[in-house]
């Protein structure tokens, strides 16, 4: 029997995904997700959020091995990557010293935590590896759209290998690969640069008034439970206060739009930030088409339903495949820590570790 620990550490959020298997089979999966802005929070307070995280998925369980995969280091509260690196591998060790632990590159492998430290770009921001990995082991031919609460990473699979073209985010924004849209945190004034108001074209304001979070609440495409960051004024989560924010954007507010107004204001958001993710993925498309015999997208993530999907049918692919049904609803929403499990599971069977049949 293998238990591992599988931690996606970002600049605001650490998953985690919990993997007992035997017999190269998956026995139990968990995962726990903690809403943690380094930047605001505290880079030392990590090493607690990391005990927390490990103490509510495994109790007393002994680990035989945790696997990491790093995006925090692009965080200001880090000058350099470097130090980013560095200081959330000082952390793990802190954490998890006596237990065997690993670090996801870019390729997909596992690399000692001094072998990391030695090559800090090429484990940096490595997560969409451990989810296209994961994917490809299932879908051999398709392209992965990973729509979390900050970014969207599109990873191309071919052959049962993954196609990226992009190692850092750098290449990534400049290929179509990463697009920086996510479901909660992505500031309105990113999305769009004007919104018709009452009939006429109207300029945004450039302040972090309003976010995604505020306008997938609004249409129903998450639930107050699922908006996990905080909010742009740190107020509530009701409709009145999302309403206020939105409205807010255009530099009006509750009392001068209508709730149709402010409504129509969030679908045509929502249209754009499809749009968004859909030029992403038609640029890394256009490149692999050759390649991929038919269109197939599978979408994962908190936004795969309300934003992978949609931007998929925009680009025209006739099959998606959620990940909810290859993985579970709660390791889609978390798929990177839940990849990296796999992999180090994998790496510790020296088999391959399948999920268990129903």
């Amino acid at each position: 029997m293998v238990t591992v620990l599988g931690f996606d550490i970002g600049g605001a959020n650490t998953k985690v995904a919990f993997l007992k298997t035997q017999n190269t089979t998956i026995q139990e999966l968990q995962t726990a997700l903690e809403y943690f802005p380094v930047w605001k929070n505290g880079k030392n307070q990590l090493p607690r959020v990391l005990e927390r995280l490990k103490k509510r998925l495994t109790n007393s369980t002994a680990l035989d091995g945790v696997g990491v995969t790093i995006t925090a280091e692009l965080s200001d509260a880090y000058m350099t990557k470097k130090e980013g690196i560095n200081h959330v591998l000082d952390c793990i060790i802190e954490v998890f010293g006596d237990v065997s632990t690993f670090v996801l590159d870019v390729e997909a492998n596992l690399l000692s935590v001094k072998d990391a430290r030695k090559e800090p770009l090429k484990v940096a921001s490595a997560n969409w590896a451990a989810t296209g990995w994961m994917i490809s082991q299932m879908n051999p031919n398709c392209i992965v759209i990973d729509v979390g609460s900050t970014t969207t990473s599109i990873v191309p699979v071919v052959n049962g290998k993954i196609a990226a073209e992009g190692k850092t985010d750098l290449e990534k924004l400049q290929n179509g690969e990463l697009v920086y849209s996510g479901s909660l945190r992505t500031n309105v004034a990113t999305i769009v640069n004007c919104i018709p108001v009452q009939g006429k074209m109207t300029r945004v304001s450039s302040e972090l008034f309003s976010q995604s979070g505020d306008v997938h609440l609004l249409l129903g495409n998450i639930e107050k439970k699922d908006y996990t960051s905080e909010t742009c004024d740190s107020r509530g989560k009701t409709r009145k206060d999302a309403e206020a924010r939105l409205a807010r954007v255009v530099c009006a507010d509750r009392d001068m739009l209508t709730e149709q107004e402010i409504m129509d204001i969030a679908k045509f958001v929502y249209d754009k930030q499809v749009k968004q993710i859909a030029n992403g993925l038609n640029q890394v498309h256009e490149r692999i088409k050759k390649a991929l015999p038919k269109k197939i997208a599978v979408v994962t993530g908190l936004g795969r339903n309300f934003l992978a999907k949609k931007a998929a049918e925009k680009v025209g692919f006739n099959e998606i495949v959620d990940a909810k049904e290859l993985l579970g609803v709660d390791a889609a929403v978390v798929s990177p820590s839940v990849g990296v499990a796999l992999i180090v599971a994998n790496s510790l069977e020296g088999k391959t570790v399948t999920w268990k049949q129903s």
